[in-house]
């Protein structure tokens, strides 16, 4: 058995209505479980692309690509391997701030080197892009000051560049 607990997918699909929903579809017919799934239009507006993060555990990779392939949208797929990818993803949260934690919260953004992008009346909005384990480390950090509000984009990935 495979010590890969997810795998990520690079979907490349026609730029049509109803086509994320056949594939959420698919993989909820299936019994696969999306662990993230983020969705853009391409440089060509005929295409968009999703990159998918699927549950190994839920569901073999070959039977999701062989799945995935058989819907008439997709143009093609392609398993972005750990070791050749790059993988980002996006927090945005609003952080409770006591008075008297500012500068200890502060010094914790920045060592995370995020950024704030709106301050308030104890209250702050902080963004972060890194990897997902950079991201669920901050986001406990977020915890201990109390999240008001919180959203992920999901996981987006792009091969590494090979000489």
């Amino acid at each position: 058995m495979s010590s890969i607990r997810f795998h990520t997918l690079v979907v490349r699909v026609e730029n049509k209505p109803g086509v994320l929903a056949r594939v959420s579809g698919l993989f909820a017919r299936r019994g696969f479980n999306i662990e993230s799934l983020a969705v853009a239009p391409t440089d060509n507006e005929l295409f968009s692309r999703l990159t998918i993060v699927v549950d190994a555990e839920s569901a073999p990779l070959e039977q999701v690509v062989k799945q995935l392939d058989k819907l008439i949208n997709v143009v093609e797929i392609q398993e972005l391997s750990p070791e050749d990818s790059i993988s980002r993803e996006l927090i945005l949260a609003t952080v409770n701030v006591d008075e008297g934690r500012e500068d200890q919260i502060m010094r914790e953004i920045e060592s995370f080197e995020a950024n704030v992008l709106s301050v308030g009346d104890q209250k702050i909005v902080v963004s972060l892009s890194g990897t997902p384990e950079t991201i669920n480390d901050f986001e406990a950090v977020l915890e201990t000051y109390g999240i008001v509000e919180v959203q992920r984009t999901g996981i987006i990935a792009l091969s590494t560049i090979t000489s």
